[in-house]
């Protein structure tokens, strides 16, 4: 059963592409490739999220709290910001917090965060991640290029470029382990170009592991986490790139803490974080936190039991409900509008396709229909939370593509949205959309 409508969007989509998306949204998680395939709405949000990656560029710093419900697209949001940062010759990592990784704790739990966000740096040329060890080789060849066109050695330019990394706290072992590298690669000495990358991804746990592989006499640990990501935001702009911006989700893992103590160190943490963006003693380092509303208000747990916090965070007091200010470092993610939610599904509707208008499973009038369905069963949550949404309607799809016998009509009444009671709701917004 096909359809063919005029199409949303032009081009066919890779079936490895194809496949990997479709896959993805039905979990419910966030594809890694092709988000742009189904990004809508938002532009507000990533324009001013633009606006920082260039003041990063630029050498400033950036602090941006994305904020929103569970589903409403948050993660995805931070992956479009990753892609366009990466466009912008920027450097990204990324992590999840979780009880064993965090932004400040004992027991290696900030250092074990610290390497979960150096396993996944990633360049233009390497969007996957795993690019650290491909960003000090650059800065190798950049040292080297500058050596023969100087006439100098090679050792000393390496030794001059990273004379202002010293300055910083952490900075002299840092360049040194840089400068242990620049040893193995001239030497052809594998191991200890290796040990050189593990101790920049925070793997090296023993001093004395390390001053014996590599002469220093520190190692990354909980205690210098940030510091040392300050220094790979000098570092990367050193090796040709603009900056570094790190993305860190599930931020309400720090809400749920039982303790009270912990808690606190970590949202000081946070409050160091953004005073150096806000007062600019970061350079080329932006940070990108994403969470809910309650890891946000509440006075209790979130961020707002922080007074500091509190006061730094809080809203502009000249907002409403059609005047909001993004430039701030809270960025509230909004409802989705009905229009935005049908050019979503024209989306959807065309990855699942492969990019092939002649092979929509369902005709537009579908969409809306499905959309009716949607805004009765869920309600307003339609709009803050489309996940189940999505997932929904891609369920929808799959049965019509393996079932040719089937139509539309008779399943989208049997879409079930939630995993639990349906919450009853109308559809007033939908009552003035048309195509």
């Amino acid at each position: 059963m096909t359809h063919s409508t005029k199409p949303a969007q032009a081009g066919r989509i890779r079936p490895r592409e194809r496949d990997a998306i479709v896959a993805s949204l039905r979990a419910g998680v966030v594809p890694r490739v092709g988000q742009h395939h189904v990004q809508v709405g938002r532009a507000a949000e990533i324009e001013a999220v633009l606006r920082d990656v260039e003041r990063i560029a630029d050498g400033g710093a950036g602090c941006r709290f994305v904020i929103g419900e569970y589903g409403s697209g948050k993660t995805f949001l931070l992956h479009l910001i990753r892609s366009i940062a990466l466009e912008k010759r920027l450097v990204t990592v990324h992590a999840d917090l979780s009880p064993d990784r965090r932004l400040h704790g004992a027991s290696g739990r900030a250092r074990g965060l610290y390497a979960e966000l150096m396993h996944n740096v990633a360049t233009r040329a390497r969007p996957e991640g795993g690019a650290l060890a491909g960003v000090v080789e650059r800065f190798v060849t950049m040292a080297l290029n500058e050596a023969n066109a100087t006439g100098d050695t090679p050792g000393d330019v390496i030794a001059a470029r990273l004379a202002t990394l010293s300055e910083s706290t952490g900075g002299y072992d840092f360049a040194a382990v840089i400068g242990a590298y620049w040893r193995g690669y001239d030497s052809g000495d594998e191991r200890l170009r290796a040990d050189a990358v593990r101790w920049l991804r925070g793997e090296f746990t023993s001093r004395v592991d390390a001053r014996a592989a590599l002469g220093v006499r520190t190692v990354i640990d909980d205690a210098s986490f940030y510091d040392h990501l300050k220094l790979m935001g000098r570092f990367v702009r050193l090796a040709g790139f603009s900056g570094l911006l790190v993305c860190v989700d599930e931020m309400v893992n720090l809400y749920k803490l039982p303790s009270s103590a912990a808690r606190n160190a970590n949202y000081e943490q946070v409050l160091r974080i953004l005073n150096d963006s806000l007062q600019g003693d970061a350079q080329h380092l932006g940070f990108l936190f994403g969470g809910t509303p309650e890891f946000l208000l509440d006075t209790r747990r979130g961020l707002f039991s922080y007074p500091a916090l509190a006061s730094r965070l809080a809203a502009n007091s000249f907002t409403a409900d059609d005047r909001i200010d993004r430039s701030g470092p809270v960025l509230r993610l909004g409802n989705l509008s009905p229009e935005d939610m049908f050019v979503l599904l024209t989306k959807l509707r065309h990855v699942y396709a492969g990019g092939d208008p002649a092979a929509y499973l369902v005709p537009d009038e579908a969409l809306t229909a499905y959309m009716r369905h949607c805004a009765a069963r869920i309600g307003d949550a339609y709009f803050r939370t489309p996940r189940e949404t999505i997932r929904g309607f891609l369920d929808l799809l799959a049965m019509l593509d393996q079932h040719p016998d089937l139509t539309w009509p008779e399943l989208v009444d049997a879409v079930d949205l939630t995993p639990g009671t349906p919450t009853p709701g109308d559809d007033d917004e939908l009552s003035s959309f048309r195509l």
